[in-house]
């Protein structure tokens, strides 16, 4: 990472941000092009967790290259100035690279599928056998990540009050 002085090396925060989350955006490279997808997870012991229909351009990819990136972000906002030029944008981000695969038998997905779930809500769930036959559960074990943030400088003009 170049600004060092923005990384966030703490596992726990960065932890927090991907709890904070509401989407996963998993990238793929299918014949040297980058592909990316925006995906509801699932995270738990770091290891990613998300359900595709049984075919598709993402399945197709990650059965012939199962390297991915994968990033979050939270928090973000834009940072006003006078000059265009001046302008930033607070956030919070995870990036990290992993190892995708396919989870088969159907106890695995209903474990994956409840750490899914799990982000989204506290409840718990059934899944119908007929429904979790017929989806694919993709894991990503991930082999490294790291978190970075911006936040806006201290303002240090006046208020124009006084």
């Amino acid at each position: 990472m170049r600004r060092k002085d923005k990384e966030i090396t703490d596992k726990a925060e960065i932890e927090s941000i991907i709890g904070s989350s509401m989407v996963c955006r998993l990238a793929m490279t299918d014949k040297n092009r980058p592909y990316i997808v925006p995906l509801c997870f699932g995270y738990k012991d770091n290891t990613l967790y998300f359900h595709s229909a049984g075919h598709g351009k993402k399945l197709d990819i990650l059965k012939k290259n199962n390297l991915v990136c994968f990033e979050f972000d939270i928090d973000y906002e834009p940072i006003k100035e006078d000059k265009a030029c001046d302008w930033g944008m607070k956030y919070k981000s995870v990036v990290g690279f992993g190892k995708a695969s396919f989870i088969k038998d159907f106890e695995s997905k209903c474990k994956a599928l409840d750490v899914i779930m799990k982000q989204y809500s506290d409840e718990s769930f059934v899944y119908p056998k007929t429904k979790v036959k017929n989806m694919v559960v993709i894991k990503v074990e991930i082999e490294n990540m790291t978190g970075k943030y911006s936040k806006p400088a201290i303002q240090t003009r006046q208020s124009g009050t006084g």
